[in-house]
């Protein structure tokens, strides 16, 4: 009876090796696959979460603006088109006049 336990105490072991091994294999190859993984998207210059959302609300905001002055200018077409040849609104300063084309040739004496 002695030597049944002997070899069953010995099959435990050789079992429990056999995990022990089995268990450190698995380690070490979820360490590659994550530094190979790390690796490939390393290269493909992707954003962090935070920029991405950053800019998302950066464009919200100038949709939201893009949208009112959309409405504005709708509202100042409406009240103000009537009698109006030229829509551009004043700069306040004057327009200069155009000076004349030097010639593309110069005749010599």
């Amino acid at each position: 009876m002695q030597t049944d336990n002997r070899i069953f105490d010995d099959f435990a072991r050789m079992a429990g090796g056999a995990l022990n091994a089995l268990t450190g294999l698995k380690t070490e190859i979820e360490s590659l696959i994550r530094q190979q993984f790390e690796s490939f998207l390393g290269g493909m210059n992707l954003v962090t979460r935070e920029e991405f959302e950053a800019v998302q609300a950066l464009a919200a905001r100038a949709r939201d603006e893009q949208e009112a002055l959309a409405k504005r200018v709708a509202a100042l077409e409406a009240r103000g088109g009537e009698g109006q040849g030229d829509a551009r609104p004043a700069t306040g300063a004057a327009k200069r006049p155009r000076r004349p084309k030097a010639p593309d040739t110069v005749e010599k004496p």
